[in-house]
């Protein structure tokens, strides 16, 4: 049964939690592993649901369930090295909040009805706060309770928005059951009203967690504050999983009729979180906030990609897995230059081509990919949405979209090319080490591969997310 696909990593999160460090860090790898192959078994279809009314394998929910566990398997490579370089190896939590998060995450891959999608969503919070304390700051504590209180507070208004749907539903006195794939049946008959008011506040609520500007205040502090493998996490991750609460409400709009009024508020957040993150980038003093920005940025282009439709939605989705790909990429290689320089400080790096020429070039080609330049997928799939915006007529939105582009173009670059080639300020710390060092170079390789050569079962996959809703792979 498909429910193994989130249940595996659950159960072992809590074992590890009662084992020692060193045996939880064998473990993580190895449970890793295992989900990676039992979410490739589900994408054979080797799975059907125990429980059908509450989990389904949808194309999307696929599509984001195998980018999470190939991230995650190549970020417990890295965090095998990683914490036994840092005062988190005596920390049991670690290891067993890290699968706890890929098993609630897989979970809202899987789900199919409304509230225990709200239900998985609200628990990725509530495993991944620890992970973010890890460190046990003052800076870390304020992260944390910000965290949990704003997405919570999010989560709240999602679970609003599922109400309203579900009200939409009984006043049609209509039976079927409370799950997206029937409802997608009987939209046409939904309340428009009720709807329209359940996408406004589900688009809020899950938006916080995605991190749509304004409700993105938790994000920036999240992300510095948790070691680098969770960071990668939140970003690569955790993210997409919000995303596609909003996607399957998106869905059922455009069933409804109801498609431009749900795609003007994707666009309309999705440009607003473009520019927030642009602005926040430039002359950013830490790199780690740095990239947290560029994903509140990311998330903005998807919003923005979905909401567009057509072409560009197409555009979105491939945007969606390089972003994942590449900014796990860029994570683990901040992981590592906080290791070297023991500082998150942009000014007080310099040097890293001489000290640290391994992770060197991870950064730096992690932030040509990230900056949309070939030979990178971001590239691809950023020209995608601008074409299909562009045959939709949104001329003026596609002008503030580039424009978005080149500012956070410039705030990155400056940052890196400063830390790279700058004059040396701080001792280097430690050395390089090959499982710190190989998984940014996988994570960038496959998106590189991707952009040249995708796999049939992932275009098939993306084409069966998109299509429900018009969306299309030409121009």
């Amino acid at each position: 049964m498909i429910e193994f696909v989130f249940l595996l990593p659950i159960i072992m999160g809590l074992i590890i939690l009662a084992l020692p460090p060193s045996v939880g860090r064998l473990l993580l790898l190895i449970t890793s592993l295992m989900h990676l192959q039992l979410t490739v078994m589900t994408w054979l279809g080797k799975f059907t649901p125990a429980f059908a009314q509450l989990f389904k394998a949808t194309p999307e929910g696929l599509y984001i369930l195998l980018i999470t566990s190939f991230i995650f398997f190549c970020i417990s490579v890295y965090a095998f090295a990683y914490v036994n370089e840092t005062d988190i190896t005596n920390k049991p939590a670690f290891n067993g909040c890290m699968l706890l998060f890929l098993g609630t995450m897989s979970m809202v891959t899987l789900s199919d009805h409304p509230i225990m999608l709200w239900v998985a969503v609200e628990a990725t919070t509530l495993v991944s706060a620890p992970l973010i304390f890890i460190h046990r700051s003052k800076e870390a504590l304020e992260a944390t309770w910000k965290y949990v209180i704003i997405c919570s507070v999010g989560i709240a208004l999602a679970l609003l928005g599922c109400f309203f749907m579900t009200l939409s539903l009984d006043l049609t006195n209509i039976r079927v059951p409370l799950s997206y794939t029937s409802l997608y049946k009987v939209a046409s008959s939904l309340d428009p009203i009720w709807l329209k008011t359940g996408f406004i506040f589900v688009i809020i609520g899950f938006g916080t967690k995605m991190g749509l500007a304004p409700m993105h205040t938790w994000l920036p502090d999240a992300h510095s504050q948790a070691p680098s493998p969770a960071s990668s996490l939140l970003s690569g991750a955790l993210l997409n999983c919000a995303f596609l609460g909003i996607y399957k409400m998106h869905i059922l709009m455009v069933a409804a009729g109801l498609g431009q009024f749900s795609s003007n508020l994707l666009i309309g957040f999705g440009l607003f979180s473009m520019f927030v993150g642009a602005i926040f980038i430039i002359n950013q003093p830490d790199y780690k906030r740095m990239l947290a920005y560029s994903s509140i940025k990311n998330m903005g282009i998807i919003a923005f990609g979905v909401g567009i439709g057509g072409f560009a939605l197409y555009g979105a989705f491939l945007h969606i897995l390089h972003h994942s790909l590449i900014k796990s990429s860029l994570f683990l290689s901040a992981g590592n230059i906080l290791l070297g320089f023991n500082t998150k400080k942009v000014k007080k790096i310099g040097g890293m081509i001489k000290y640290l020429p391994k992770t060197f070039v991870s950064f730096i080609a992690g932030f040509v990919a990230i900056s949309g330049l070939p030979p990178f997928g971001m590239f691809l799939s950023e020209v995608v949405i601008i074409i299909g915006a562009i045959q939709s007529g949104k001329y003026l939105a596609v002008t503030m979209f580039m424009l978005a582009v080149l500012i956070v173009f410039a705030g990155i670059g400056k940052a890196c090319l400063s830390m790279s080639f700058g004059d040396e300020v701080e001792k280097l710390q430690t050395k390089e080490r090959m499982l710190r060092v190989i998984p940014p170079y996988v994570l960038l390789a496959a998106s590189v591969i991707i952009t040249i050569w995708m796999p049939q079962p992932v275009y098939n996959t993306i084409i069966n997310s998109i299509q429900i809703i018009g969306g299309k792979i030409h121009g």
